[in-house]
């Protein structure tokens, strides 16, 4: 009886309220990235168009039938699968959303299966690449150094880009060799960061990052010339700017050199759940890509070296 109360009080209020309910409440109660609520935003805004281009403006008009349209419609567009998957997803989470709240008593995605995805092999390098890439770092100067670091950091402990550009001071422990990083959804990992990493850090650290910030103030240990934190773009065009240098001809970013930090645990026989912990997947799944990975590798060994590969 209360769920009907509810769905008639719903007749007096648009989708649209809903919706930036909805997002607030991932934003805030559930601590997603903002980047997150932005890309569920877009989502929820083209379903919305969809739905008021057909006279539906109340959650509890939405049927089963009108997502699939939905779906239908993005398949047209040339959507890949993997979209669809996402903006699938977006719209089952706003769903479930709707139903604690008492918007709607049914849900319409609840039979929805999601569109079969391929699965992608993630770009890496191997390990000569990841020593030239190294190598490649001209660290004649502060910012060099700096560089090195970043790169030596990334490769050592997988971190995501943002998360490295985040890392503050006081997340660093030199004592024990581990940086504590907050990952997707607030979660807060600890990461071994190995000899060397740790090595070039505290160098940079106590001698470069001085030079640098000079007499400003800053949290994150990672600075520009300006003294203020290193952002993602920028170091993207840093890793880009190396390659080249080194001569890798295969299209990086900072996120390859974590490809090829959780393959070459992998191809060296790391157990798959430490490296889900390093990495922060939150499911399992996420990270058996990489036993993939190390598969394909493997059978390219055994073909070039095998009599009778």
């Amino acid at each position: 009886m209360l769920g009907q109360e509810k769905n008639t009080a719903s007749h007096l209020e648009g989708i649209d309220i809903f919706v930036n309910a909805f997002l607030d409440y991932t934003l805030v109660n559930r601590g997603l990235a903002k980047l997150t609520v932005e890309s569920y935003s877009s989502d929820l805004t083209d379903f919305t168009m969809f739905l008021k281009s057909r006279n539906i403006f109340f959650p509890n008009q939405i049927e089963k039938e009108h997502v699939l349209i939905f779906l239908d419609l993005l398949n047209q567009q040339g959507l890949s699968a993997r979209t669809r998957a996402r903006r699938l997803s977006c719209l089952k989470g706003f769903f479930k959303f709707l139903i604690e709240t008492g918007a709607i008593l049914e849900n319409p995605c609840e039979y929805i299966e999601t569109p079969r995805l391929p699965k992608r092999v993630p770009q890496y390098l191997d390990q000569r690449e990841v020593e030239s890439l190294i190598a490649a770092t001209d660290t004649s100067g502060p910012l060099g150094i700096r560089d090195d670091a970043m790169i030596e950091l990334l490769y050592a402990t997988g971190l995501r880009v943002s998360e490295l550009v985040s890392l503050e001071t006081y997340r660093v422990d030199f004592e024990i060799g581990c940086v504590t990083v907050m990952g997707k959804g607030s979660k807060e990992r600890v990461v071994p960061m190995g000899l060397t990493a740790s090595k070039k850090l505290l160098g940079y650290y106590e001698k470069t990052r001085p030079l640098i910030i000079g007499n400003r103030r800053s949290e994150s240990i990672f600075v520009t010339s300006k003294g203020q934190k290193m952002t993602r773009q920028a170091f993207w065009k840093i890793i880009k700017k190396i390659a080249r240098c080194a001569g890798i001809s295969k299209e990086i970013s900072p996120h390859t050199l974590r490809h090829s930090f959780a393959t070459h645990l992998v191809q060296n026989e790391a157990d798959l759940r430490s490296v889900q912990l390093m990495l922060g997947h939150s499911d399992i799944s996420t990270t058996e890509i990489y036993t993939h990975v190390a598969g394909t590798r493997l059978k390219e060994v055994h073909r070039r070296t095998h009599p009778r590969g």
